[in-house]
This record gives structure tokens, C-alpha cells and sequence, in this order.
């Protein structure tokens, strides 16, 4: 990929903060709890990550920033106002540069929202995940319903932009309680939803239960299929329509920071646990840090530097990771670019009987899956990547 290509999908950094309150029984990311956190230790690492990315990627101008978790929303206000400080000294910025935080709706959190506002973030993300009590207990949340809406409203006064998400498929939810769930959603006049089947995944509480046989009520595939089309039909009826698998908005309340990821772009990861891709002298780059938080903390301290693994990525895997990013959104792939990238491309005759089945439908150099298609997005990249 080269510099004017990785432009124009985009350039962003992602900042990892590793500490929740409480681990969520679904959750596989890289996330521990903590009695004590030195948030002046963590400041010092962040910022001299920051400043050895920047001499890597002198002059690229810079769309978004994510502070991601974990729960970032932790984070004291005086900690994201350094790092952004340090950030808009490192990188020329674009006029409309995107800064979202994650956080969690507790009234302790939400009460910093003006803080974080204050600092330079410009759109909250909040981890809501349901409009029922009960089954917030049943996902680990330490907040009610009530005070999430109370923190909704606070969000709406200090920022531009909100998202939230909620996971549906959830123990014993039926199809009409997740309809009135999602219309209640989509009545708070949010701009972005992000909304996600419950993935059992190994590793996790659930998944641990579900092994043993102790996790009842999860709905059947077919229910879950038709709570994935109501999905589709609710928010396309609201204007927020699907512009990736699981995430929905009005026109131009995209995340410009996720975008980044799908298109391909250049984005730098810092903190335990961060994944990024960088295009250093016409080379692609994975790169992955040190995943324990303590660990990373030293690795950085004594001048090693957060990331412990970097691997040159050949064309063959940027061109399968372009078209398997690429499929989730609505928009599709960009066949020319897919090209370019030089690795192998679908076999034509896969590409013709999927588009006769009705699966995908090329548009000009688009290459994108239809509303058939789309829940069956693995499998078709299954057969897209068999050579």
C-alpha cells in the first residue's frame, strides 16, 4: 500500500487502557481489575509512547484517536487532556480530527464527562449493552438502567457525538422484547449504535458456563437470524441504517475511527495489549504489544519500547485482510485497490455463481455483499479466500 492509498483511508492512533471496575462475563479483550492505579505512572508511558511513534510517522496527518479498554472513561480527565496535548504536539491533525472515548454509564463516571469534554474528546462511545435490568446484572454491569439514561443525558449536553451498544440474543430474550428494547433505543435520538449478538467465547466466564452446561436461555440460530433482520429493518426505518455487520448510523455519524480499521488505513496501537498496522517504507506492518499491564508499564520505563512483536505482512495477507475487512461494510471492497495490493485475487468463477445465488453484487469496482449476504459474511469469505 502506498502513501497516498494509506491516506486516504486513513491515519489514527489507538490507545489502549487495560482497567475495568469488574470483568464482564462475556468479555475476552485484555482487560484486569485492579485495587490500586498509578495514573501519574501511566501518563509518563503513554506520553513517551507517543513521542516514539511520532519519530516513526514524521508529518501524517492524523483523523482520529480512540481511547479504548478496558474502561477508559477510569481514566482521570488530566490524564486524556495530557495525552491529547501530547498527541496534537506530535501530529499535524486533520480540521475535523475524531477523539472517542469508551465509558461505562455509572454515575461516578458519568460525572467526568465535562472533564473529558474539557481535555479535547469529542465523541463518547458507552458500553450500555442493555435496557433491562435484569439482564444487566446477568451481563456483569455495574449500572442500572436509570443511570444510564441519566448518563445519556449528560453525554448529549457535553458532546457533538454519542454512541452506545447493546448486546441482544441475550439469556431467554424473546424477539418482541428486543423490538422494544431496540425502539426505545432508537427513540433517544442517538446518532450511532453499535449493536452485537452475544458471542460465547472460550476463556470468559460464559464460556466457562456454557461448557458445564450452566448458561440456559440462549436463543436458538433461528431466533437469533430473525433478531438480526428486525435489527436491520428497525434502524434502516429510523435512519440508521447498517454501514458495517454490527454498527448503524445517520449520515455522517460513521465512527471515522473504526473506518480506519475496515478501509485498510494506518492506525498506531499503544498500551497492553494494542494491536496497529503501519506502512513504514513502503512496508506494511502487524504490530502487537506486550499484553500484561505491569509488563508493558516496564518494557516502556526502560526504553524498550510498548511493542513486542512486529511482523512484515506479504502482499497475500494484505490483500486477504483488505477483502475481509473490507466485506463488513456496506460500502464493499474497492476491486482496483484490491488489485494493487498485489496479492492473489478471487477466483472469478467463485465470484459469479456467489453474485447469481444472490450473496454479492458488484457495483462498478465495489464488490460488496448483499442484504442476503451479509449474515453469512464468513462463510463467504470462506470460499472468497479458498484458493
Amino acid at each position: 500500500m502506498n502513501a497516498a492509498d494509506r491516506q486516504g483511508a486513513g491515519f489514527g492512533l489507538y490507545l489502549h487502557w487495560p482497567y475495568c471496575q469488574a470483568k464482564c462475563p462475556y468479555c475476552d479483550f485484555n482487560s484486569h481489575v485492579a485495587a490500586e492505579i498509578d495514573q501519574n505512572r501511566w501518563k509518563r508511558a503513554y506520553l513517551d509512547e507517543i513521542r516514539r511513534a511520532g519519530c516513526e510517522t514524521p508529518g501524517q496527518t492524523l483523523n482520529s484517536v480512540f481511547f479504548g479498554g478496558g474502561t477508559p472513561s477510569l481514566m482521570s480527565p488530566d490524564l486524556v487532556a495530557a495525552v491529547i496535548d501530547k498527541i496534537r504536539r506530535t501530529w499535524p491533525v486533520a480540521n475535523d480530527l475524531e477523539i472517542t472515548l469508551e465509558a461505562n454509564p455509572t454515575s461516578v463516571e458519568s460525572h467526568k464527562f465535562n472533564g473529558f469534554r474539557d481535555a479535547g474528546v469529542s465523541r463518547i462511545s458507552m458500553g450500555i449493552q442493555a435496557l433491562n435490568d435484569t439482564d444487566l446484572k446477568r451481563l456483569g454491569r455495574l449500572h442500572t438502567v436509570a443511570e444510564a439514561m441519566t448518563a445519556f443525558d449528560i453525554a448529549r449536553n457535553a458532546f457533538d457525538r454519542v454512541s452506545f451498544d447493546l448486546i441482544y440474543a441475550r439469556q431467554h430474550q424473546t424477539l418482541a422484547e428486543w423490538r422494544a428494547e431496540l425502539t426505545r433505543a432508537l427513540s433517544l435520538a442517538v446518532d450511532h449504535l453499535s449493536l452485537y449478538q452475544l458471542t460465547i467465547e472460550d476463556g470468559t466466564a460464559f464460556g466457562d458456563r456454557h461448557h458445564l452446561g450452566r448458561l440456559p436461555g440462549l436463543p436458538s440460530d433461528d431466533l437469533g437470524a430473525d433478531m438480526y433482520d428486525l435489527t436491520q429493518d428497525l434502524c434502516e426505518a429510523a435512519g440508521l441504517p447498517a454501514y458495517e455487520v454490527s454498527n448503524h448510523a445517520a449520515d455522517m455519524a460513521q465512527s471515522r475511527h473504526n473506518l480506519i480499521y475496515w478501509r485498510c488505513g494506518d492506525y498506531i496501537g499503544i498500551g497492553p495489549g494494542a494491536h496497529g498496522r503501519l506502512t513504514l517504507q513502503q512496508q506494511r506492518y502487524a504490530t502487537e504489544t506486550e499484553k500484561r499491564p505491569d509488563y508493558w508499564l516496564d518494557q516502556v520505563e526502560q526504553g524498550q519500547g510498548g511493542s513486542t512483536l512486529r511482523s512484515a505482512l506479504s502482499p497475500e495477507e494484505q490483500a486477504q485482510e483488505y477483502l475481509m475487512m473490507s466485506l463488513r461494510l456496506a460500502e464493499g471492497t474497492d476491486l482496483n485497490r484490491l488489485g494493487e495490493i498485489g496479492g492473489p485475487m478471487p477466483d472469478p468463477n467463485t465470484l459469479n455463481r456467489l453474485e447469481s445465488d444472490g450473496f454479492l453484487e458488484r457495483i462498478g469496482s465495489r464488490l460488496r455483499t448483499t442484504k442476503t449476504g451479509r449474515p453469512l459474511l464468513n462463510a463467504l469469505l470462506r470460499e472468497l479466500l479458498t484458493e
